[in-house]
C-alpha cells in the first residue's frame, strides 16, 4: 500500500489503515488510532464549487460521495447518522448521469467558495426556487434566474449506485487501479472534467445572482510590535525591512504600529499634523476595555448579523492606501533607546507591548483576521511576561533552573501568556515572534500564545542575517490572484459515524468546547470537543487527530467507517471558504492481517513524537522515554515473529521494522534530550514539531544523509558515524540546520585550489553537487534551516557528529580508521538487541 500516494489524494495520514472493532483490541495495538491531517493541503485537482454546501439536519455533515441518494425522490442519506435529507430545488435536474463535483467518487475533497455576508454582495434564488427551498441551502431568497440542474459534467456517466460509489474508493486501498468503471473515463481531459466551473462560474446548483452594490472589502490587519531596545546596526536593518514589507501589502491591507522600551508607544498613523503617540507605562497589565478607553475607541459590543464588519473611526490600524506615507514616517523616524548601563540589561516591556497590541486589534476589528507581530532582540525585564531582572549578574533561566524551581518569574510569565492566548483566540488574532539574538528573548513563555493561534516564530542571530531577510520576504508573499497566502479565522469540524469516538487534537489548534455524542470521555491533547480554532493555517499545517472505538454498539468487521473534516477559513479579502474532506475505512476482525499490512510507520512514529512532547510540558524527560520504551516493547512483542525466551529468533516484518529505529532517534532528538539546548530553542523545536507534516517530522527526528563521491550520483547512506570518508563528502540535513562535510581528502584538494584547475573539472563538479542540493533544502523551508559548511575533525563538524549513531565510541576494540565518537549513548545495534531481548520475554 502507497501511503504517499493516498497522501496525495487525502492529504490525511493513518497511523492504522484498518482499524479493530472493539477497544481493547485497539488498545492492544499500541499506537493510537490517529490521522495526521493537513487541512489546507494542495491538491492537483481541486474542484472549487460557487455554492453552499448541503448539511445534513441531524449530525452536520456535509453532502460527499459517501451518501446514498434515491434520485426519483431527491433524497440523499447521510452516511454518518443516516438522516434522510431532501435535495433543495437548485438540485431538481440531478440524476445518475448528471452528478455534482461533491457527489464524484474520485473527489476525497472539494472546496466551498460560496459568497460571505461581510462582503456586501447579495446571493439570491428565482421566485420559482423559493417555494421549495430546503434550510439546507444558507441562501437568503432574492430575486435571480431560474434554479434547476442543468450542468452536465462532461458527455459520460457516474456509478449508477451508492455501493458501485464505495467499492470504488475502496480499491484504492486494494491495490486496484482507479477508474475501474469504464463510464468513469468518458468526457474527462487529463483525468478532469472537460468543463470545471471555476470560483467565478455561476453552477446551476447555487443559481446565484451578483447584485451590482458593492462594499469595499477589510483586508488582514498587520500591527507591528518594535523593540527599540535592539542595537543601532540591527535596528536600521529591521526597519529597512519593515518598509519593503509596507510596499510589498495590498492596499486594503490594515497597518499598525507599536514601539517599546520600558514604555509602549501607540502610533496615531491618521493624525498629519506631526507625530503622535499614546504612551503606556511598561509595568501595568492592561484589559482589552482599559486599552481600547485609553486610545478612545469605543468597540461595538454586538455585530448586526449580515453586516459587513466596521472600522473604528480611528488612526491606529488604517488602510495602507491612507496611511502609507505616516507609517513609513513613523518607521523611519524609529530610533533605538538610551543604552542601558554595562551591568544591566535594557529595560524591556514585552509582554505589556503585546497586550496593548492586542487590545488595539479587538477595539478596531472582529474576527477579521489579523497578526501581531514582534520583532525583538533581547529578553523582557520589566512588567507582566518578565523573564530576567535588569541585572546582569542574575542569569536567565536554563532548563536546570525550571527543573529545579530557581526560574521566580516563570511561572506567572507563562500564566500571563495563557491569559492573553485566550483573548487571540476569542478575536482570531495571531501572534507571530521575530527574535532576534544570540542570548534567549522569552519564546519558552511565549510559546502558548504563539503555537495556539497559528502563529510563526523565528529565531535568528540578528536582523541583519539573511535567513531573517529571506523569511520575511517569503512570509508576505501573494497566490495567482494577488492575494497574501494566509488563511485567517479557521475553525476545523470532525464528523464521523456513530461507532467511533472523537478523543482529540495536537497541534496549533484551541479546542471549542462543542461536545456531542461523538465526543470521547478520554480527552488527547485539546479534546473534550468536535470542533477547533486556529488562527490561521498554511498549505502544510498539519494537525494530528485521536479516535477511540466506540462501545455502545457490536461493530462488524468488513464494514465501512467514514470519517470528514470541515475546514472553514477566510480567503483573501472577503471570501469565507470552507474545504470538506471525506474518507472511509473498513473494519476488521481480531488479529486480522489487514491491520499488520495497513500500519503505516511513518505516521506511526509522527504521531509518538507529538504525544511525546506534549507528555514532556508536564513530566520529566525520564519519565517520558521509559514511556517510549514500555510502548515500543509492547509493539514489539505484539507484531514481532518470534520464539519466546529467544532473541536471536525475533524477527519484523518490512513495514514494521523501520519503526523501533525511529524511536531511538527520537529518543536522542533534542525534542526529548534538551541537554545543549536553551528553553528558548527546545520551546522553538517542539513548536515546529507540532504542526510538521510526517516527512518533515520524520527528518526531524531522524535526519537524512547522503554520499557525493566520484564513484558517482549522491546516494542516501546510514546516519551511521562510520559512513564519514576522507574522499567524499556529507550532506546533513536535520531540519534546523543543513550540513556540509568534507572529508578530509576532499578539504585539502579545495585548500589547495584543485577545483579551480581545468585539468580537475570532476572536482568542481563534486563541490558544486551538494552547495545546489542544500540551497535546495533552505529555499523550501520557513523558517530556513541554518547552512553550514565544515571540514572532517573541524569544530564545525559537531553539529554532524552529535546525530550520528555512535557505532565506534572510546570503548570500540575495532575502529577500522573510522571517526570515533566520544559518548556513553547506546548505539542503534545495542538499542534493537535490548528490544529484541525485553519482547521475547513471556
Amino acid at each position: 500500500m502507497d501511503f504517499v500516494e493516498l497522501e496525495v489524494i487525502e492529504g490525511l495520514r493513518w497511523s492504522w489503515n484498518a482499524w479493530p472493532t472493539s477497544k481493547s483490541e485497539s488498545s492492544s495495538i499500541v499506537i493510537p488510532l490517529s490521522i495526521m491531517c493537513t487541512p489546507l493541503a494542495q491538491f492537483p485537482e481541486l474542484p472549487v464549487l460557487t455554492y453552499d454546501p448541503l448539511i445534513c439536519t441531524r449530525c452536520g455533515g456535509v453532502l460527499n460521495p459517501y451518501a446514498r441518494v434515491d434520485y426519483p425522490s431527491r433524497i440523499w442519506v447521510c452516511p454518518f447518522c443516516h438522516q434522510r435529507n431532501p435535495f433543495p430545488r437548485s438540485y431538481a435536474g440531478i440524476g445518475e448521469n448528471n452528478l455534482p463535483a461533491e457527489l464524484f467518487p474520485t473527489y476525497s475533497a472539494v472546496e466551498y467558495a460560496s459568497l460571505s455576508a461581510n462582503s456586501g454582495l447579495a446571493i439570491g434564488f428565482s421566485n420559482s426556487t423559493l417555494s421549495g427551498l430546503s434550510l439546507n441551502s444558507g441562501f437568503n431568497a432574492r430575486a435571480g434566474s431560474s434554479a434547476s440542474l442543468n450542468w452536465n459534467w462532461g458527455d459520460g456517466s457516474s456509478p449508477s449506485s451508492v455501493r458501485a460509489n464505495v467499492d470504488h474508493r475502496f480499491s484504492k486501498l486494494e491495490g486496484k487501479s482507479w477508474g475501474s468503471n469504464p463510464n468513469m473515463n468518458q468526457g474527462w481531459a487529463n483525468g478532469s472534467p472537460r468543463s470545471m466551473p471555476s470560483v467565478a462560474s455561476a453552477s446551476s446548483f447555487s443559481s446565484l445572482s451578483v447584485s451590482s452594490a458593492d462594499v469595499r472589502g477589510v483586508g488582514p490587519a498587520f500591527v507591528f510590535v518594535v523593540d527599540v531596545c535592539s542595537s543601532e546596526e540591527d535596528l536600521r536593518a529591521l526597519k529597512n525591512e519593515l518598509l519593503l514589507v509596507v510596499e510589498q501589502l495590498p492596499e486594503s491591507a490594515l497597518l499598525g504600529l507599536v514601539t517599546f522600551d520600558s514604555m509602549v508607544r501607540v502610533h496615531d498613523l491618521g493624525f498629519p499634523e506631526c507625530s503622535r503617540v499614546v504612551v503606556f507605562h511598561g509595568e501595568r497589565e492592561l484589559s482589552a476595555d482599559q486599552v481600547q478607553q485609553f486610545l478612545g475607541i469605543h468597540r461595538k459590543r454586538y455585530q448586526q448579523p449580515g453586516k459587513p464588519p466596521t472600522i473604528q473611526n480611528q488612526g491606529y490600524l488604517l488602510p495602507v492606501s491612507e496611511c502609507e506615507f505616516s507609517i513609513t514616517t513613523a518607521i523611519e523616524e524609529i530610533h533605538c533607546s538610551t543604552a542601558a548601563r554595562p551591568a544591566s540589561r535594557p529595560l524591556r516591556c514585552t509582554g505589556t507591548a503585546i497586550s496593548v497590541a492586542v487590545g488595539l486589534v479587538q477595539g478596531c476589528l472582529s474576527n477579521v483576521g489579523s497578526r501581531v507581530m514582534v520583532f525583538t532582540s533581547g529578553p523582557a525585564t520589566l512588567g507582566p511576561g518578565i523573564v530576567v531582572d535588569v541585572d546582569r549578574s542574575n542569569s536567565i533561566r536554563t532548563h536546570r533552573d525550571l527543573i529545579n524551581g530557581y526560574a521566580p518569574y516563570y511561572l506567572k510569565s507563562c500564566s500571563f501568556y495563557k491569559r492573553l492566548s485566550q483573548r487571540l483566540s476569542d478575536a482570531s488574532i495571531v501572534l507571530d515572534l521575530f527574535a532576534c539574538s544570540l542570548d534567549q528573548v522569552g519564546a519558552a513563555e511565549l510559546k502558548a500564545p504563539v503555537e495556539n493561534s497559528g502563529g510563526f516564530m523565528m529565531l535568528a542571530e540578528s536582523f541583519e542575517s539573511h535567513e531573517f531577510r529571506k523569511c520575511l520576504k517569503n512570509f508576505f508573499s501573494r497566490d495567482e490572484q494577488g492575494n497574501l497566502k494566509m488563511y485567517f479565522d479557521v475553525t476545523i469540524e470532525v464528523v464521523t459515524t456513530q461507532d467511533l469516538k472523537i478523543s482529540g487534537a495536537l497541534g496549533p489548534c484551541v479546542s471549542l468546547q462543542k461536545s456531542n455524542g461523538l465526543v470521547s470521555e478520554n480527552m488527547i491533547g485539546e479534546g473534550g470537543t468536535n470542533s477547533w480554532k486556529v488562527g490561521t493555517l498554511t498549505n502544510k499545517t498539519c494537525i494530528a487527530f485521536f479516535f477511540q472505538v466506540g462501545d455502545e454498539q457490536k461493530i462488524q468487521p468488513g464494514t465501512a467507517f467514514f470519517i470528514q473534516f470541515i475546514t472553514s477559513y477566510r480567503y483573501g479579502i472577503s471570501s469565507i471558504r470552507k474545504r470538506v474532506t471525506t474518507t472511509a475505512r473498513r473494519w476488521v476482525g481480531k488479529n486480522s492481517p489487514e491491520i499488520a499490512s495497513g500500519f503505516d510507520q511513518e505516521a506511526a512514529a509522527s504521531v509518538m513524537a507529538r504525544l511525546a512532547i506534549h507528555r514532556m510540558e508536564s513530566c520529566y524527560a525520564r519519565d517520558v522515554i521509559r514511556w517510549l520504551d514500555d510502548a515500543l516493547i509492547r509493539f514489539a512483542s505484539k507484531f514481532g515473529d518470534y520464539i519466546q525466551e529467544d532473541p536471536s529468533t525475533f524477527r519484523m516484518s518490512s513495514n514494521f521494522s523501520l519503526y523501533p529505529q525511529f524511536m531511538y532517534y527520537l529518543r536522542r532528538s533534542q525534542f526529548i534530550d534538551v541537554f545543549n539546548s536553551s528553553p528558548d530553542e527546545t520551546a522553538f523545536f517542539r513548536l515546529m514539531l507540532n504542526r510538521e507534516g510526517v516527512v518533515g517530522s520524520l527528518i526531524m527526528m531522524q535526519p537524512t544523509l547522503f554520499q557525493y563521491s566520484f564513484d558517482g550520483p549522491p546516494v542516501p547512506v546510514l546516519l551511521d558515524v562510520r559512513s564519514i570518508s576522507p574522499d567524499v563528502i556529507l550532506l546533513f540535513d536535520s531540519y534546523f540546520y543543513v550540513v556540509i562535510h568534507y572529508g578530509s581528502k576532499i578539504a585539502q584538494w579545495r585548500k589547495l585550489g584543485y577545483d579551480k584547475d581545468p585539468n580537475h573539472e570532476n572536482l568542481r563538479k563534486l563541490l558544486e553537487a551538494p552547495e545546489l542540493d542544500a540551497e535546495q533544502l533552505v529555499a523550501e523551508r520557513a523558517p530556513p534551516p541554518k547552512l553550514i559548511k565544515c571540514d572532517q575533525h573541524s569544530s564545525q563538524a559537531r553539529f554532524l557528529l552529535a546525530k550520528l549513531n555512535p557505532s565506534v565510541t572510546q570503548d570500540s576494540t575495532y575502529t577500522d580508521g573510522s571517526d570515533v565518537i566520544l559518548t556513553d549513548d547506546l548505539s542503534l545495534q545495542v538499542f534493537i538487541e535490548h528490544l529484541q531481548a525485553l519482547a521475547v520475554q513471556e
